[in-house]
């Protein structure tokens, strides 16, 4: 692995209920003149997967459950918005004084249960994340593979905040062909040394890495493609459930 390329896939439009993924994908490319290759990594924000999945909620069409209007008083925030991040919830985390905590139906732990603001057009209307964001990622592969004989693997990314940290990164929420982990253990460093806890989250380092071109505002830019990352290993029936640590274990919950 001599270098890695991060390649912002450019002119796609903003999708819209039952659009195919993959094939705006593979329109783009062409357009851009750009030929996927096998062990290409496509990177693509859960906003644009899930507006074309029809996700999207307009907040005047839900009312408020007794639960969100309590939240909604102590975190400032629209009693509609809190019922959609409850009703994405399978657990309350944490409440704090701007955001609520949560583990979603999908297992990712996130802000306000993933539901975005940002990129959707319309004030009132927001956006879940997808109902199972690892199908999401296996659909868009196996359309891009039916439509171009290559072989991708595809990451769902969504931004997510850090505990002891200020600012947020990429992470991924859906994987399809690549294992989200790189398992080291039983390695040697370079002193020799038998590594022992070494488990790299490399689904998430490249989410992040697509970030760097896609961006998070006006640049308009839903998808990118990872190229030269060789390392990782090819897998089926993979899930971001494995980036998830045990709640027995999990030290901030």
């Amino acid at each position: 692995m001599d270098a890695v390329q991060v390649i912002a896939i450019e002119g796609l439009p903003l999708s819209k209920e039952d659009d195919n993924i993959g094939q705006l994908i593979v329109n783009a490319t062409k357009k851009q003149k750009i030929q996927l290759q096998e062990k290409d990594i496509i990177v693509v924000t859960h906003v644009f997967v899930s507006k074309a999945e029809g996700t999207v909620v307009n907040l005047d069409t839900i009312t408020p459950s007794e639960q969100a209007n309590e939240i909604a008083k102590q975190t400032n925030k629209d009693p509609a918005l809190v019922e959609i991040i409850l009703q994405e919830a399978k657990e309350i985390v944490k409440v704090g004084p701007n955001s609520i905590i949560t583990e979603t139906k999908s297992g990712t732990i996130s802000a306000n249960s993933g539901v975005d603001h940002s990129n959707v057009s319309g004030e009132r209307n927001v956006v879940p994340l997808p109902k199972n964001p690892n199908k999401s990622a296996q659909t868009i592969r196996a359309e891009i593979k039916r439509l171009t004989g290559i072989d991708v693997a595809v990451i769902v990314s969504d931004t997510h905040g850090r505990p002891f940290r200020v600012g947020e990164i990429n992470v991924a929420i859906g994987v399809a062909g690549i294992k989200p982990i790189r398992d080291r253990r039983g390695e040697k460093d370079l002193f020799g040394y038998t590594l022992c806890v070494k488990q790299t989250a490399i689904a998430d380092e490249l989410a992040s890495a697509a970030e760097l071109v896609m961006g998070q505002a006006n640049e308009g830019i839903p998808a990118a493609i990872i190229r030269g990352y060789t390392v990782y290993q090819t897998a089926e029936n993979v899930s971001t459930t494995e980036l998830i640590r045990a709640k027995e274990k999990d030290l901030f919950r």
